[in-house]
């Protein structure tokens, strides 16, 4: 009695409304339910010999209680975030906001990630034999490795790709080899560069929402996505940086057809098209792009972003590597593993519990309230176009299991509808979004 008096008190003191409106405590009922159940149903499969090959199902981690040397700074940061960020989104002059907003995204990001610790939590995270960073050292000629690109995605060959390298295109390997030859080589190197890039999405969501509806509504956005719960899987993995890079290719989008900047939306364009090279499943970046273009009403953006986004496919196409075959070699490669003994039955959905964990509670608030609103197309639409991607990536088949991780760029345009929640409202579930943020990531160990 005395810790929900104590949880009372906190609430009382960092200004929560206490009474949220009944559709949206049902919303968030209903999600949060729905990750209870894929966690039973994950366990009763486990235990009845039928497992879904995800030990803290469904989440791809496993049961490790734990604090570290980041757990003072992630309560700091999320302290400051609820208690002073919507003042601060409120008044501050635009740029200085979006500064500090990319200043306490990396923040947030890099106490939750420390506190696995250092090593554990960062420098060691890209070194497994799992990923990219297993194969840098044996890239000596680029021009070679992308012609012979798509030879070694199968398995069980004597230079098969590691399993990281194997699912992607060669940009995301690519990253980390220039990286390398820059002088920055190693998994501290390689973990800070997700972080800073993942950050990115903090200035890219709301300058987004600024330019396609309006100033107020780009304000509300900033505490959410400062305080993404996908941040415990940003820091650090290769899809925090590969969502920081389409973001950034939607907001230039977005820029350049708004402001009529031509080297803009081809600067988008062309980010937009490199993330098609990082992940084949960026492809469905498409609907934020076309909302992007539709709500601007500048339909020459389109041409523009293609215009920028074709360069980049020419040059990885004329250096031998064919993104088509090796999407079809990555499915044949994809049910050579574990995939094959995931059932779609019960991924088909709990993936989308994984959603819960990544965007937050606040996320099905927020797509409540945007298919009520969708005549106001601003705040409606980009999350609405975000969760088409979800559904398309689910009901693929080609993403069963961890997609808290490999759907964050587009979990996090999730959040651009938070001006769809009550301004009363907002503390309340930033102090949800937290919540979930720092219980997955003391209770859990991920993967990634």
């Amino acid at each position: 009695m005395s810790s929900r008096l104590g949880a009372a008190r906190m609430i009382s003191r960092l200004g929560v409304a206490r009474t949220i409106s009944r559709p949206d405590r049902v919303a968030a009922a209903v999600a949060v339910g729905l990750f209870a159940l894929a966690s039973l149903v994950g366990a009763v499969l486990t235990l009845t010999d039928r497992p879904v090959f995800a030990t803290a199902a469904p989440l791809f981690a496993k049961w490790l209680p734990h604090a570290g040397p980041g757990t003072p700074l992630a309560l700091l940061v999320a302290v400051l975030a609820v208690t002073r960020g919507p003042d601060l989104a409120a008044r501050l002059p635009w740029r200085r906001l979006l500064g500090l907003s990319y200043l306490f995204t990396v923040m947030w990001t890099l106490s939750l990630a420390l506190v696995d610790g250092w090593q554990r939590g960062i420098a060691g995270r890209l070194t497994t034999e799992h990923e990219y960073l297993h194969e840098v050292p044996g890239i000596t000629d680029i021009p070679a490795t992308l012609a012979t690109f798509t030879t070694r995605i199968l398995d069980f060959q004597p230079d098969s790709w590691t399993t990281h390298v194997s699912a992607h295109p060669p940009g995301a390997l690519l990253v980390f080899v220039w990286l390398d030859r820059i002088g920055l080589g190693g998994g501290a190197w390689a973990g800070l560069l997700c972080i800073l890039v993942a950050g990115l999405a903090a200035v890219a969501v709301p300058h987004t929402v600024r330019l396609l509806g309006t100033d107020d509504a780009a304000r509300a956005v900033v505490p959410f996505v400062v305080l993404f719960p996908g941040a415990v899987w940003t820091g650090v993995s290769g899809d925090g940086l590969f969502m920081g890079v389409t973001a950034t290719g939607i907001a230039l989008l977005a820029h350049g057809a708004v402001r009529g900047r031509t080297v803009a939306a081809v600067a988008g364009g062309a980010l937009l098209g490199f993330g098609c090279y990082l992940s084949y499943g960026l492809i469905l970046m498409g609907p934020l792009a076309l909302t992007v273009v539709l709500l601007s009403r500048r339909w020459r953006a389109a041409g523009w972003a293609l215009a920028g986004a074709l360069p980049v496919a020419a040059v990885f196409t004329a250096f031998g590597f064919d993104w088509f075959d090796g999407y079809h070699l990555l499915i044949e490669r994809y049910y050579q593993g574990i995939a094959t003994d995931r059932a779609y039955a019960y991924w088909v959905w709990a993936d989308l519990a994984c959603v819960v964990a990544a965007a937050g509670p606040v996320a099905a608030v927020v797509l409540r309230r945007a298919v009520r609103s969708v005549r106001r197309l601003g705040a409606a639409l980009l999350p609405l176009a975000a969760m088409a991607a979800i559904v398309a990536a689910d009901l693929s088949g080609y993403s069963k299991a961890e997609v808290e991780r490999i759907w964050l760029p587009f979990s996090v345009w999730l959040l651009s509808g938070a001006a769809l929640i009550p301004p009363a409202d907002r503390r309340f579930w930033l102090v949800v979004q937290v919540t979930v943020a720092l219980a997955v990531n003391h209770l859990l160990l991920t993967n990634w």
